[in-house]
């Protein structure tokens, strides 16, 4: 037998398992690093988080990526040089991390590693084909090589291949690390799209429910990074508390036929981007008004949009809702939020035992434990999450 193989073996037979899951979102603020001590599988999962650090991508970094990111039209030749060097990258990023929390690279097991999301693609925008498509850069067997330890990735290609649209993952590990025989919940991630997980009480798998809702941050970052240098993000909410909510332009931004479409359903920044913003406002003459309103309105659609979605598809009105994300620090996001649904109090998926802002890469760690350890989960065909496990697997050498 292959030793790398036999050692994926004793890797899956082992009691408890260290798994470090990666992150990087359409935000492209860093890497989230989140080590996790894993044991079971399916329901039975137990997950412990050892550590957790965001390793901040530097202006060098962001640049490269904003060049490839979410566009039509790209220089092939630098995707091409991107892919190696940010999985080269990452997998150097976890062995700082594992140098600053005194753990030998030997002592883990796994690293699970989502990769740098350069474009999604989802159905509704080829309604003539049927077809769609995601692409994640940072090649595993680069992270493997960098880091010398075992790594899975690249894991929407096979929720693709099997009739999903790539996205949202976060189902798979929300169901088995976070339902709950007793509770409704909802689990509301607000990264730059948001989206959510609805997770009836019986930990019926067939019965759960995830889909994106549209933009989280992603046009609010966009704005900010544009008009204020230093910035990436509306920092405790400060120009959108500052502001005043435009109805003409908010009614615009709510006007694109993709919130008119069934759910469930996926997007991403390839839509909810600065142009889609020029243009409400150009529909709405509201080019002139201050960039304070702008962050208002925008905070607005996002509250309004992740709001009604959920209120339009969620089945029970006693469910207890847990949030994680970079949202969860939006004061002004938050509170619109909490109005609109008229529920007592929103609560964070670190009650739960999962740091909200870990929440996605520890997630990314439970499907590399399900990947060799576990089995497929039925979801059955209403909320079209296929029953499959993901990622592909790559050996340091």
């Amino acid at each position: 037998m292959n030793k790398n193989i036999e050692k994926l073996v004793k890797i899956a037979s082992k009691e408890r398992r260290m798994i470090v899951g990666l992150m990087s979102g359409t935000s492209m603020d860093g890497l989230d690093v989140a080590m996790c001590e894993i044991s079971g599988n399916g329901l039975g999962t137990k997950m412990k988080l050892v550590a957790f650090e965001t390793v901040s991508y530097t202006a060098e970094i962001k640049n490269k990526i904003s060049e490839v990111f979410a566009k039509h039209t790209v220089d092939f030749e630098k995707l091409c040089i991107l892919n190696p060097w940010i999985g080269t990258l990452h997998g150097k990023m976890v062995i700082s991390c594992l140098e600053n929390w005194k753990v030998h690279p030997q002592e883990v097991d796994l690293i699970a590693s989502h990769g740098q999301t350069v474009y999604h693609s989802p159905a509704f925008l080829h309604p003539d084909e049927n077809i769609n498509a995601t692409l994640q850069i940072g090649d595993g067997d680069h992270v493997a090589v960098a880091s010398g330890i075992i790594t899975i990735s690249d894991f929407r290609q096979k929720h693709i291949a099997k009739g999903g649209e790539g996205a949202p993952l976060a189902v798979y590990g929300d169901f088995l690390l976070l339902s709950d025989k007793l509770e409704d919940r909802i689990l509301l991630n607000v990264g730059g799209i948001a989206n959510f997980t609805y997770l009836p009480r019986g930990q019926d798998a067939q019965q759960v429910f995830v889909t994106d809702t549209g933009p989280g941050n992603t046009l609010i970052d966009q704005v900010i990074k544009r008009h204020c240098p230093g910035e990436f993000f509306d920092k405790d909410a400060q120009r959108g508390l500052a502001g005043a909510v435009n109805t003409a332009l908010l009614e615009k931004l709510k006007s694109d036929p993709f919130f008119s479409m069934a759910f469930p359903k996926t997007t991403g920044p390839e839509l909810f981007n600065l142009d889609y913003l020029e243009k409400a406002q150009r529909l709405s003459d509201s080019e002139g008004i201050s960039l304070n309103d702008i962050i208002a309105t925008l905070t607005r659609f996002s509250a309004e949009t992740i709001a009604e979605a959920i209120l339009k598809t969620s089945h029970s009105k006693s469910f207890n809702l847990y949030l994680s994300g970079g949202g969860a620090h939006n004061p002004l996001l938050m509170r619109w939020i909490h109005e609109i649904l008229q529920i007592d109090t929103i609560k964070s998926t670190t009650d739960l035992g999962v740091d909200g802002d870990a929440k996605e890469a520890v997630l990314f760690a439970i499907l590399a434990n399900e990947s060799i350890a576990g089995r497929t989960v039925n979801f059955g065909e209403r909320a079209k999450i296929p029953s499959v496990c993901m990622g592909k697997i790559s050996f340091p050498d």
